[in-house]
């Protein structure tokens, strides 16, 4: 049951905007989204359709589109700014 992870071009400008050191961490905890979309520790988002994962100070909002078995990434930010 794996799913493909599409980052959109918002996220990815997130992304390449982060420090490396957690750019990384980041991109470990996407890897991880493929098999199992809905890991441990991450919320539902309240008024909104989508979900989060933490990483350190920072998040990763993402949907999921069970039907196609996909993942759409749309931010990552840092905690302080990421639901703005």
């Amino acid at each position: 049951m794996t799913y493909s992870v599409h980052i959109l071009p918002s996220a990815e400008k997130d992304y390449l905007s982060l420090p490396k050191q957690i750019a990384l961490r980041c991109q470990k905890a996407v890897l991880k989204l493929e098999s199992n979309p809905r890991p441990q520790g991450s919320q539902k988002l309240v008024g909104e359709d989508g979900y989060r994962v933490r990483v350190g100070d920072y998040r990763i909002l993402y949907r999921i589109d069970d039907p196609q078995k996909r993942i759409y990434i749309y931010r990552i930010k840092h905690r302080r700014e990421v639901y703005r």
